[in-house]
């Protein structure tokens, strides 16, 4: 039996490749770190991708990982319609819609990016 959170990315990703053809906004973040990429599907690539351990970052000292997750979310916006991509499918994953995933949702869409 799968565990509910495996169930969870399963049905997410299942979903978006089957209903949308946009690129995949992926968000990813472990007990220390975050991480946002732009992903082309049908190719297989990584077209854009920022995370928490890059050092922009690590440069700030940031320790509210709210803050840093604001942060990548106008990053990723910002390298992502630099090269020309403007509309995404936000990918969340196995997590919930909230606390620091909805974070970096809603500052990638205050800086232009749709989905």
């Amino acid at each position: 039996m799968l565990k509910s959170n495996t169930n969870r990315k399963i049905r997410t990703r299942y979903k978006l490749k089957k209903v949308s053809t946009r690129k995949r906004f992926s968000v990813f973040k472990s007990n220390n770190h975050l991480y946002v990429q732009i992903i082309n599907d049908k190719e297989g690539i990584t077209l854009a991708s920022v995370s928490s351990l890059e050092k922009n970052f690590r440069e700030k000292k940031m320790n509210d990982r709210k803050l840093i997750a604001q942060e990548l979310g106008k990053e990723i916006a910002k390298r992502s319609l630099d090269k020309g991509i403007k509309t995404v499918a936000f990918d969340k994953g196995k997590y919930k819609y909230h606390g620091i995933i909805k974070i970096i949702a809603d500052s990638a869409r205050t800086a232009g990016l749709k989905f």
